[in-house]
């Protein structure tokens, strides 16, 4: 297994982490020997976050991680998106972030996160109450670092100039949608993060399971598409235009002798900033699948064909 360090911090994780998203299943046996064989693989970085299963996916991850030593992986958890009905149970107020911090911790039966993550951008609190917030919990050892998550390239420029004029920790990473099929963040949020030398922690690496060809003729009966929680994320992937350029990104894998996603994941780990890219998982079968691309090797001239593909337009 390859590690890299989160951008510009001392923080090092192994290149494929594991997200508990895909599986709020995460929570049976299966998820569990999912999570086991990741350890057993190498993988180091293990990110889930407190709206999963309102909470479930946490509890089940603090249950299978008891007997692991704490110190021997990277744990992220994330804040932000309701977690009841009252006014406070939402949104990145200190309010809100102190008391969900207490809840994420409780819940992965741990004293501390080596990395918590703001799950969006919130504009009805000050950035600097948000730096400031994330720097305390620092301070009081309940999380290592911080990092964001679907923040826009302003926001993450406000956030580290704010942090640097007043000797405050700024966040150490993003955690965009990145993949061949959506490359959005590549015209702002990657420059930036460049700039500011923050690690990129994509999410959605394979479209929602688009990237593995599964769907070009139509959507089969049992596949996470098929599930109507997932059908709204998944249709923007399944657009005429986006299965064209998922057909031809198919092929050149094909001629590769390498599977779709495969290349899908080599991309992004060849990209600038990735630091670790995100797989989620149901079974075991499926995961193996996932880590064998960790260490195959992709020729530049696929990966190059990749990009112009991916990129071009795919209809007159």
């Amino acid at each position: 297994m390859e590690y890299r360090n989160i951008g510009r911090s001392g923080l090092k994780v192994s290149t494929i982490a594991l997200g508990a998203w895909l599986n709020v299943t995460t929570r049976d046996a299966e998820g569990e020997r999912a999570l086991r064989r990741a350890l057993d693989a190498g993988v180091t970085f293990l990110d889930t976050a407190d709206v999963y299963g309102q909470g479930e996916a946490e509890t089940a991850w603090g249950r299978w991680l008891a007997d692991v030593p704490r110190d021997s992986f990277v744990l992220a958890s994330k804040v932000f998106f309701p977690m009841g009905a009252g006014v406070y149970e939402k949104g990145l107020s200190r309010k809100h972030v102190r008391a969900s911090i207490d809840a994420s911790l409780r819940r992965l039966g741990t004293d501390h996160l080596d990395l918590y993550q703001c799950h969006r951008y919130d504009p009805e609190t000050p950035i600097e109450e948000v730096v400031r917030t994330m720097d305390d919990l620092i301070s009081a050892g309940k999380i290592l670092h911080w990092g964001t998550s679907m923040w826009p390239a302003d926001a993450l420029q406000k956030a580290c100039a704010f942090a640097r004029a007043n000797g405050r920790e700024g966040p150490i990473s993003d955690q965009p949608c990145h993949n061949l099929l959506d490359r959005s963040i590549e015209r702002e949020v990657v420059p930036a993060c460049l700039e500011l030398g923050l690690g990129i922690l994509p999410f959605s690496p394979l479209a929602g399971g688009a990237l593995t060809g599964k769907y070009l003729d139509g959507i089969p009966s049992g596949t996470r598409g098929s599930h109507p929680d997932n059908a709204m994320f998944l249709r923007r992937f399944l657009e005429p235009d986006q299965i064209a350029r998922t057909r031809a990104l198919v092929a050149v894998a094909a001629a590769a002798g390498i599977p779709p996603a495969t290349l899908a994941l080599r991309w992004l780990l060849s990209r600038p900033t990735v630091s670790s890219v995100i797989v989620g998982a149901s079974s075991v079968a499926q995961l193996d699948q996932l880590l064998a691309a960790e260490s195959a090797v992709v020729p530049p001239s696929v990966l190059a064909e990749a990009t112009r593909l991916s990129a071009a337009p795919t209809t007159p």
